[in-house]
């Protein structure tokens, strides 16, 4: 997230303190370490494999914004002689909220007309992203920042977040330090630099390596919390808190109170630009090969996600270290670093730093309607057109205005459009109209239905759900039981017959009920598809981030009660490999069912080879099943996005459940798809 502390001090220091070392003057260097952060970030946003490791920028934010606002703070104290906690955090205030207010208000009334599907899942993402709680939330709800699938344009303020909360508590301590004399400021730095340590080592003990599976279960906890009976992600959570991601910040602020631009040309350092310029080489071109080399996380090798290893055990502190180094440079006024990073492309960048972060992310969503899609060159192009835009926009009439003049002067129009009557009627207009439109777009959110918000949320939500073909009832996939436990196969007969008052003691067996129809089992993919299957007589149960192991389970109980027809058919594989043992639960469930058809997996994961040479050998085995190549067939169809789900208008799902029905043998029940 990109730092947000101006440079320059709001006041000129009094005569009477004329050697104010703690003065900041303005560090064009700076302006250029944040833009190189902010495109960094903005490149890995659009698409991992062109900079797996640009996420990084964030933690080049992280120690820029602790060391400026530490040293805002040293300032305001020697110059002031106390630190006015109320100014501090009203400047805070008139940089961060507008620009953040009118982006959200900008994405509501663009959901409210453009795409209201997804308004109950986003509602808390604006709450919280407006009370600066968003890394928590999507902690609680589990939305990792690798999650995928979901519409989520406001996941890039868990960044904001933690900055925000830290403009609010550190001037608090800082004012405990500064009560204990500027001069002992260098003892206070080594004890933050030994926090930055202790919070690397916390981490790097508590992160979870290995294959982690995208949902939690009780049959598989690795790498999750049971917290109030929710599951927690350790490794998200690990990466979003602000406690686990406060290594920067004291980094930052620790540096602050040994390096201040003013006092360190009042010694010998002075004469060290040329070293600092060195050290200031080593740590870009450090910065670069991690940002080019150190990916957060991939595909498991077996299941789930794996992240990272050496970013959660050193990593982000060598980051830290890094920017540390440049930081140096930039702001000795006499090295080099600073005037080549100042230069005026960098500096433009650097200075809108805040508003292209709270803009592209927005942006690249509404192009993709979800995460994990990553964009081409084409669109990139466009997002960056319509980021720059928005932002210089944002920067010349909303963010300078309110930090210069205020909130009541900017409302009242002083600064310009008062002058001419015309040009005011127009804005005023335009205000109207906008308002009514973000009034209508608040009504919308807050009546829109509640939606699942994480892969965790609409699994719980999605798990044992069954659609059901038109005309059939059958329990889901719990049987019921008779008061011992077992299933009951009669009824007691409770018919009067003529001039009866009283139920018969004895009981007849009900006629035998229908044979249970063709039943299909799987994850995301066939969910899918569950209207064309039920359409052709089908009892789906299909869900979000479905595990290999949650449908042998499922199979393992619909056989036990005698649920399982004629035919089954299972896709399972696209979330994670599906073992050799998983497989032979499943085919042990399915062993009496004549015809068990089931589908390959196509997806861009590393178990997805395995999973298809398990399947593809079934048959061998297992005489009774027969295979629905889909990993052959959806190259050549029109998917979503993603790139392997089929849900989407326009989707595959029509020609999904041909595939399965041909398998089957039953051609009558294909349905023809109109190309185009």
């Amino acid at each position: 997230m990109p730092s947000t502390a101006p440079f320059q001090p709001p006041v000129a220091p009094p005569a009477a303190l004329p050697t104010n070392l703690s003065r900041v003057p303005y560090l064009p260097g700076l302006d250029g370490m944040r833009a190189l952060a902010v495109v960094a970030v903005m490149i890995y946003h659009a698409n991992h494999t062109w900079l797996p490791g640009g996420y990084l920028g964030v933690e080049v934010f992280f120690v820029i914004s602790g060391y400026l606002i530490t040293l805002l703070l040293i300032g305001e104290h020697e110059r002031a002689g106390h630190v006015d906690l109320k100014q501090f955090w009203a400047r805070r205030a008139k940089r961060l909220l507008p620009a953040l207010y009118v982006m959200i208000a900008l994405l509501m009334v663009y959901m409210a007309f453009f795409f209201r599907r997804a308004m109950g899942q986003v509602r808390g993402d604006i709450i919280s992203g407006l009370l600066y709680s968003a890394n928590w939330y999507q902690i609680w709800v589990g939305q990792g920042y690798t999650a995928a699938n979901l519409f989520v344009p406001l996941r890039h303020l868990w960044s904001l977040a933690v900055e925000e909360q830290f403009y609010i508590v550190w001037p608090l301590v800082m004012l405990v330090f500064l009560r204990r004399g500027r001069a002992r400021l260098p003892q206070i730095a080594l004890w933050l630099f030994g926090a930055a340590v202790a919070i690397t080592l916390f981490t790097a003990v508590m992160f979870q390596g290995g294959d982690v599976p995208a949902v939690c279960s009780p049959d598989d906890m690795n790498g999750y919390w049971m917290v109030a009976g929710r599951c927690i992600s350790i490794n998200d959570t690990l990466y979003l808190s602000t406690f686990t991601r406060a290594g920067g910040l004291m980094l930052g602020a620790a540096f602050a109170m040994i390096w201040r631009p003013m006092a360190i040309m009042r010694g010998p350092i002075r004469r060290k630009a040329p070293l600092l310029d060195l050290l200031a080489v080593f740590g870009l071109v450090g910065l670069g090969w991690l940002i080019y080399t150190m990916y957060l996380s991939k595909s498991g090798v077996e299941t789930g996600v794996r992240f990272n290893p050496w970013l959660f055990r050193g990593g982000l502190f060598v980051v830290g270290l890094l920017t540390l180094l440049v930081i140096a440079a930039v702001t000795h006024q006499r090295a080099l670093t600073g005037k080549l990073l100042g230069n005026p492309v960098l500096n433009w960048a650097g200075t809108r730093s805040y508003g292209l972060y709270l803009y592209h992310w927005p942006i690249y969503q509404i192009i993709r309607k979800e995460a994990g899609v990553d964009l081409n060159v084409w669109q990139f192009t466009l997002a960056m057109v319509l980021t720059v835009a928005l932002t210089e926009v944002s920067y010349r009439i909303i963010e300078t205005p309110i930090r210069k003049h205020g909130v009541r002067r900017w409302l009242d129009g002083t600064a310009g459009h008062r002058r001419d009557p015309l040009l005011h009627r127009r804005v005023l207009g335009l205000g109207a109209v906008f308002t009514l439109m973000l009034g209508f777009s608040v009504f919308s959110f807050a009546t829109a239905e509640n939606q699942c918000v994480s892969d965790v949320e609409c699994s719980l939500a999605d798990g044992d759900v069954v659609v059901l073909p038109p005309g059939v009832t059958v329990p889901t996939t719990v049987a019921p039981t008779g008061p011992d436990g077992s299933t009951p196969s009669s009824v007691p007969d409770t018919t009067l017959a003529p001039g009866q008052t009283t139920a018969p003691t004895t009981t007849s067996t009900t006629l035998p009920p229908p044979p249970p129809p063709p039943f299909a089992v799987g994850d995301s993919v066939m969910a899918g598809a569950v209207q064309q299957l039920a359409a052709g007589g089908f009892a789906v149960s299909a869900a979000e981030s479905r595990q290999g192991a949650q449908i042998a389970e499922i199979l393992e109980q619909l056989a036990a009660a005698g649920q399982l027809g004629d035919t089954v058919t299972i896709h399972a594989g696209t979330n994670g490999s599906v073992s050799d043992e998983t497989w032979q639960g499943m085919m042990a469930a399915v062993a009496n069912v004549p015809m068990v058809v089931v589908l390959t997996v196509f997806v861009d994961r590393g178990w997805t080879a395995d999973n298809n040479t398990r399947i593809l050998a079934l048959p061998a085995t297992y005489p009774n099943v027969r295979i629905a190549d889909w990993a052959a067939l959806a190259p050549t169809l029109n998917l979503c996005a993603d790139g392997y789900h089929i849900a989407c208008p326009g989707g595959a799902n029509q020609e999904y459940a041909n595939l399965v029905f041909t398998t089957m043998g039953r051609p009558d029940l294909v349905v023809p798809v109109v190309p185009g």
